[in-house]
C-alpha cells in the first residue's frame, strides 16, 4: 500500500516548523530602525528611567516663597537626576519633606555659604529665585538694593563652581539682575550669553491665561510671544501675534483693539494684580514657580538633545538697536540658546509699535543700573550711555532685526 504508516504520520506531525533564517534578524532590523527614529524625534522616549539623560539641577533661594513649591516641581520633572537645595537658613526641613516625594531624582539640602560651593558642583542647570518679595506699593525697582548684592554673590559662586552651567535668573528686578550676572560672568572670564536666561515664562503664561479666558479657548492651546521686558511697561505680549490650536499647523487669532489694551494692561500689572489681592500676605510666588519649572523643564529637554525646544526668555541680544538685553522667542539646544528669533519684521499692530518705542528707554535705563552696580567697566559704561542715546534718539522706528537671523553674540 501507498499509504503511509501510523508511525511516519505521527512523525510529520509532531516535526517542528522552522522559520524562515531570515525572519528574526529582519524583525531585529526593523526594530532597531524603528527605534533609532522614535530616538531622533524624542530621545527619551521608550528609555527606561535608569538609561534615560539624568541632570544636576541646583535651586539657590529653595526655602523661600518660591523655591518650595518650585523645588517640589522639580522633584517631579522627569530629566532631574539630582535635586540640590540651597538657602541660608530652613532648608534641610525643605529638602527632607521634598524627598518623600516618589519620583527618582535624589534630593539634598545644602545651608549658608559654607556649603554653596557643594550645592553647585556638577550643576548642569541652576535656577536662582532668591531674594525678598514684592509687598503692597513696591516697584521691582524697589528690590534692587537688595536682590542686586544677592543675586551677584550667587552668580559668582556659579562662575567657581559649575561655569558651564546654564543660569535661570528669577530673582527680580530681571531687567536688571541679569545684566549683573552677565557683567560678574565676564569678569570671572567665564562669560556665555546662551547660557545665561532670565525667566520671563510668567508673563507668557499670563498671557495665555487671560487670552484664553477672553476666548473661551483652552490656555494649554494658545501661544502668545511676550517680549522686552520683565517689569510693568517693559512687558509687551504680541496680541498680534497670538495663535491657537496645535503647533504643527497653528490658526492665528483677531483681537479687537480694545482687547488688545485691556489684555497688555493686565499681563503687565500681573504681579501687582497678585500682591494686592493676597494684601501684603505675598507675590505670586505659586504661579512664579509653575512658570520657573516649566522653564527649567525645557531647558532639561534640549540639554537632552530635544529638538524644536522654543521659549521666551530675558537674553543677551540685539533684536533692538541700542538694546543689550531683550526678550523674544528663542530655541533652546544643548548649549543654552541656538537661535534668536528676534522681532516680528511685520505684522505688529500700531498699538504695539508705539508699546516697543515706550519701553525702550526705561528697559535701558534698567540694564544700565545692573551694569553700574557690578563694576561694569568704563568702555562698556560709555557704551551702555551710547546706547541709551541712541535708543531714545530712534523711538519713534526702533531698529528691528529680522526675523530668522541669530541674534546671539559669540
Amino acid at each position: 500500500s501507498n499509504r503511509p504508516s501510523r508511525g511516519r504520520a505521527t512523525s510529520r506531525r509532531t516535526r517542528p516548523t522552522l522559520a524562515h533564517p531570515r525572519t528574526k534578524p529582519m524583525v531585529t532590523d526593523n526594530l532597531r530602525r524603528v527605534r533609532a527614529l522614535a530616538n531622533h524625534v524624542d530621545p527619551a522616549r521608550g528609555v527606561p528611567a535608569h538609561h534615560r539623560p539624568g541632570f544636576t539641577v541646583a535651586v539657590l533661594g529653595a526655602a523661600g516663597g518660591i523655591g518650595q513649591p518650585l523645588s517640589l516641581l522639580l522633584k517631579r520633572t522627569a530629566l532631574v537626576e539630582h535635586l540640590h537645595l540651597y538657602d541660608i537658613a530652613n532648608v534641610a526641613g525643605v529638602a527632607a519633606d521634598v524627598s518623600h516625594v516618589n519620583s527618582d531624582a535624589t534630593v539634598r539640602g545644602f545651608t549658608g555659604p559654607a556649603q554653596l560651593g557643594a550645592a553647585l558642583s556638577g550643576a548642569h542647570l541652576v535656577v536662582i529665585p532668591a531674594g525678598i518679595p514684592r509687598k503692597p506699593g513696591m516697584s521691582r525697582d524697589d528690590l534692587f538694593n537688595v536682590n542686586a548684592g544677592i543675586v551677584r554673590d550667587l552668580v559668582a559662586a556659579c562662575a567657581k563652581h559649575c561655569p558651564k552651567a546654564i543660569l535661570n535668573i528669577i530673582s527680580n528686578p530681571v531687567n536688571s539682575t541679569v545684566p549683573i550676572a552677565a557683567e560678574v560672568l565676564k569678569k570671572e572670564g567665564v562669560y556665555d550669553p546662551k547660557k545665561l536666561l532670565g525667566v520671563t515664562h510668567l508673563d507668557v503664561m499670563r498671557a495665555r491665561s487671560f487670552v484664553a479666558e477672553a476666548l473661551g479657548a483652552d490656555p494649554c492651546a494658545v501661544d502668545v510671544p511676550v517680549v522686552g521686558g520683565h517689569a510693568g511697561i517693559t512687558i509687551l505680549p504680541l496680541l498680534s501675534q497670538t495663535s491657537t490650536g496645535q503647533t504643527t499647523s497653528p490658526s492665528r487669532v483677531a483681537l479687537t483693539p480694545t482687547q488688545i489694551e485691556h489684555l497688555t494692561e493686565r499681563v503687565q500689572n500681573g504681579g501687582t494684580e497678585v500682591v494686592n489681592a493676597k494684601a501684603g500676605a505675598g507675590s505670586a510666588t505659586l504661579s512664579m514657580a509653575a512658570a520657573a519649572a516649566e522653564f527649567a523643564a525645557a531647558c532639561l529637554r534640549a540639554l537632552a538633545g530635544h529638538r524644536n525646544v522654543t521659549v521666551c526668555a530675558y537674553v543677551a541680544s540685539d533684536a533692538v538697536k541700542g538694546v543689550p538685553f531683550f526678550a523674544t522667542k528663542l530655541r533652546l539646544g544643548r548649549q543654552g540658546v541656538e537661535h534668536n528669533y528676534g522681532l516680528p519684521t511685520k505684522g505688529l499692530s500700531p498699538y504695539e509699535k508705539v508699546a516697543l518705542d515706550t519701553l525702550v528707554p526705561e528697559l535701558v535705563a534698567s540694564i544700565d543700573k545692573g551694569v553700574a552696580f557690578a563694576g561694569g567697566d568704563e568702555a562698556h559704561r560709555r557704551r551702555a550711555a551710547q546706547q541709551r542715546r541712541a535708543a531714545a534718539g530712534t523711538a519713534g522706528n526702533s531698529d528691528v532685526r529680522a526675523s530668522g537671523v541669530s541674534q546671539i553674540p559669540a
